[in-house]
């Protein structure tokens, strides 16, 4: 029996109406995204499905994978490796096997592919990089050659290598696309570059063993990770100087390491290394309005695209955190490779 012509626009309304609500349901999904974490000590990645919060791949990289970003269109992640020995603070290089040059590069993994398709030449020993606000040039920082390269990623040749401060170690463009700060821990300096020019414009003081950069999203400020100072720097970027330190606590039992802000600027996240904690920063006053214990020596962490959830790779227990940033308490952790050092999440 057929039906009647009345009940076929109900039927095609309920219909549209249905599919519209199942698109918005998964564009607002937070589940929607995969983590990945980049393990320095067992030279892989670990592919972690945010929705089950489990390990669902562990992919070879290479020699020392650390820096981690994506491209802009969440195709591909960049990651940093190096054939360099592990050396901590203190640690007598002279001792420590060559350095295999051979192994340094930035890894290109394919998402779909879920593979690592190429290694771009970076210059010696890259640790950390960003990219440019275009996606066509990666900035690296040669951490055993005190230089900043400058990679077309098209060609996958170093365009430039531009002196800084001795074991640079973060690079962060600002949002503007401007320029860009790269920290030396040796020198507690930042080196400010000019991007398009490709030139160094600047050399300042922020304080001991500056780790990491956050921009406020007008590019006006940026937060630096002062890991022997226990303490974050805040910078005036129209005359790139320090112009505030943010205190967290006993110097040496406090040691800051990953700055991150949010995506409105409004609070600033700093990982703690051998403090165990995320300490959360108000940034309209500069102030901390909370601290607490995330796991063993957090290091690098990223945020869920909702912004709700926070991840931390916490390199002696092989794991890595789920952050609960309405209750700020640790509500998962999930077993990764031998050494996590990056962490990315990235949109499906």
């Amino acid at each position: 029996m057929l039906k009647s012509r009345s009940a076929w626009p109900a039927l095609s309304f309920f219909l549209l109406i249905s599919a519209v609500v199942s698109l918005s349901q998964k564009a607002g999904d937070s589940s929607h995204f995969r983590i990945y974490v980049t393990n320095e000590r067992s030279g892989d990645l670990s592919e972690i499905d945010a929705s089950t919060f489990q390990v669902i791949a562990t992919v070879p990289l290479g020699k020392r994978p650390r820096g981690i970003h994506a491209s802009p269109d969440h195709r591909f992640l960049y990651i940093a490796l190096s054939g360099s020995p592990i050396a901590g603070p203190g640690v007598d290089e002279s001792k420590l096997p060559p350095p295999d040059k051979t192994a340094d590069g930035i890894g290109v993994f394919d998402v779909q592919q879920n593979k690592l398709v190429r290694t771009i030449p970076s210059g010696s020993d890259p640790e950390n990089f960003d990219l440019t606000k275009d996606g066509r040039t990666i900035i690296v920082s040669n951490e055993d050659d005190a230089k900043a390269s400058f990679i077309d990623i098209a060609t996958g040749k170093v365009s430039k290598s531009i002196p800084v401060g001795e074991e640079p170690e973060g690079v962060k463009v600002s949002p503007n696309g401007k320029f860009v700060y790269v920290t030396s821990e040796n020198t507690g300096t930042i080196s400010v570059i000019d991007v398009a020019a490709a030139t160094l414009t600047k050399t300042f003081k922020v304080g001991r063993r500056p780790r990491s950069v956050a921009f406020l999203p007008d590019s006006s400020r940026a937060y630096i990770s002062a890991e022997n100072d226990g303490a974050v720097t805040v910078v005036d970027t129209a005359k790139h100087e320090a112009i505030q330190t943010i205190s967290l606590g006993e110097r040496g039992t406090i040691k800051p390491m990953s700055v991150l802000l949010s995506p409105d600027g409004a609070t600033l996240y700093v990982s703690t290394g051998r403090g165990h904690k995320l300490f959360v920063i108000d940034t309209a006053t500069n102030k901390v309005t909370a601290s607490f214990e995330i796991g063993e020596r957090p290091w690098g962490i990223a945020l869920s695209p909702d912004s709700k959830t926070l991840f931390s790779a916490n390199g002696p227990s092989n794991d890595v955190s789920m952050v609960n940033l309405g209750s700020l308490s640790v509500t998962k952790k999930v077993k990764v490779g031998d050494g996590p050092w990056g962490v990315v999440a990235v949109s499906k």
